[in-house]
């Protein structure tokens, strides 16, 4: 534990922390929506806490409200949340084996994943996704049940704005990778692809479609890479000092 806290900075913990007052907020505005579809306080707690996928809820809790069937809830909400695949891919290779990575796998989102890649070192990744796990495995189920007793007692609840919590939260993670000219052009791609989705695919399928912008500029920026690296034969003979060095 001692080890655990000395690879974690004063800023990382700041982050983590506002990180988890505004998936409590995010949190409150889900709880409201399950509220408004019908759902238990018990109920929604239970999602929360099993789930613990924001997208996915916010997708179940829609069909619901919609009239939807709950199968098809859950099966759009699986769908959505495939997305945690890639987030497992770059977060996995910070994670020990054994019962670590079958709780990493459950603390797997966006907020985790964001705050793991803004780590190069394994240790401090690791840390840092954990802290971060453990305050929205804490914030993000005392914030649906607050959602919940709101939608109880406030008739609009939509008026307070909770809905704006989730994509402002979001967008302060992200800005900060847009000063690289690469992860500009992959989220204006990604984002293209996301806006041209909207109108004709149902609600979470545009996301996925996005991914398809940072995939396809990454294999772009490889085989740049690649063709501009000179081949061994064009490097010609190695010589001793070369070769030590």
């Amino acid at each position: 534990m001692r080890s655990f806290w000395r690879t974690l900075n004063a800023e990382t913990c700041r982050t983590v922390a506002v990180m988890s007052a505004s998936v409590l907020v995010i949190g409150a505005s889900y709880g409201v929506a399950a509220h408004g579809a019908g759902l238990q306080w018990w109920q929604i707690l239970t999602i929360a806490t099993v789930v613990l996928a924001g997208s996915s809820e916010f997708v179940f809790i829609g069909i619901l409200a919609a009239g939807g069937a709950p199968i098809l809830g859950a099966l759009a909400g699986i769908l959505v949340n495939t997305r945690n695949f890639g987030y497992g891919l770059a977060v996995g290779r910070h994670l020990d084996g054994g019962p670590r990575l079958l709780l990493g796998a459950h603390l797997i989102n966006d907020e985790t994943a964001a705050i793991a890649a803004g780590h190069t070192d394994a240790r401090r990744a690791r840390s840092a996704f954990f802290l971060c796990g453990a305050g929205v495995l804490v914030s993000w189920p005392l914030g649906s049940v607050l959602g919940s007793a709101i939608g109880e007692v406030v008739a609009h609840p939509e008026w307070l704005g909770l809905d704006a919590a989730f994509p402002a939260l979001l967008a302060a993670l992200a800005v900060p990778a847009l000063r690289d000219r690469t992860t500009l052009t992959a989220a204006l791609v990604g984002g293209g692809i996301a806006v041209a989705a909207s109108p004709v695919l149902p609600a979470g399928l545009p996301i996925l479609m996005a991914l398809a912008g940072p995939a396809a500029v990454e294999v772009i920026r490889r085989r740049r890479r690649d063709r501009q690296a000179p081949s061994r034969e064009d490097a010609g003979p190695l010589t001793v000092p070369e070769v030590a060095r």
